[in-house]
């Protein structure tokens, strides 16, 4: 079982810095979830109101901190004076196993950004306590047809493990899911065995 940690870790790469996101953040996130794409590939309210981003932030970001249940950071970009643009996670944290998600505001997409996230959180992931959670195994999920998040997971050492009909549930609608999961002993190169339909030529 992952041990959770004493307070919210920051995590910095080159270009980003990852923080858990307070309620100086409210108003930023609020912003950035009216994007359609967010609301279409994630389980965010839609529409997306003020006190969305208020219950998220005092409500599951910090319990999840609190119990070591989850981690969720936000992402800022660090050439812009850590701007807030984006959200990245690890949730049903048991077992050494967790599940990442993420979501990415449109004017930071292409740039390898969120590639730089996700490899920041997987290496605390699997880092032995005290410095990450020791998990081995991390596990990926999204709505069938979102390629986008599927180039992040397929670059990150993800192998495509399977699509489950009607598998995930989208604000109390079934949708197909698809899946795949990173060991940590797998190594963090890009992964071949993806079908063709996860498969875009572009940096995220």
């Amino acid at each position: 079982m992952a041990l959770p940690p004493a307070a919210p870790v920051t995590l910095t790469g080159d270009r980003v810095m990852l923080s858990a996101p307070t309620e100086a953040d409210v108003d930023r996130v609020t912003e950035l979830c009216q994007e359609p794409a967010i609301a279409a590939w994630t389980t965010v309210p839609s529409p997306y109101a003020r006190v969305d981003a208020e219950s998220f932030i005092t409500g599951p970001v910090a319990e999840g901190w609190a119990t070591g249940r989850s981690c969720t950071w936000a992402i800022r970009r660090r050439e812009r004076d850590g701007q807030l643009v984006g959200m990245v996670g690890l949730d049903a944290i048991h077992d050494a196993g967790a599940e990442v998600g993420y979501w990415l505001a449109p004017g930071a997409r292409g740039a390898g950004l969120m590639s730089e996230a996700v490899s920041l959180v997987l290496d605390f992931g699997f880092a032995a306590p005290p410095r990450g959670l020791g998990l081995v195994r991390v596990e990926w999920h999204a709505f069938a047809g979102n390629a986008a998040s599927a180039s992040v997971a397929r670059r990150a050492g993800f192998r495509f493990e399977g699509s489950s009909r009607l598998g995930g549930v989208q604000r109390g609608r079934r949708r197909d899911d698809w899946q795949a999961g990173l060991l940590a002993s797998d190594p963090r190169v890009p992964a071949d065995g993806w079908p063709a339909d996860t498969l875009i030529q572009v940096a995220l």
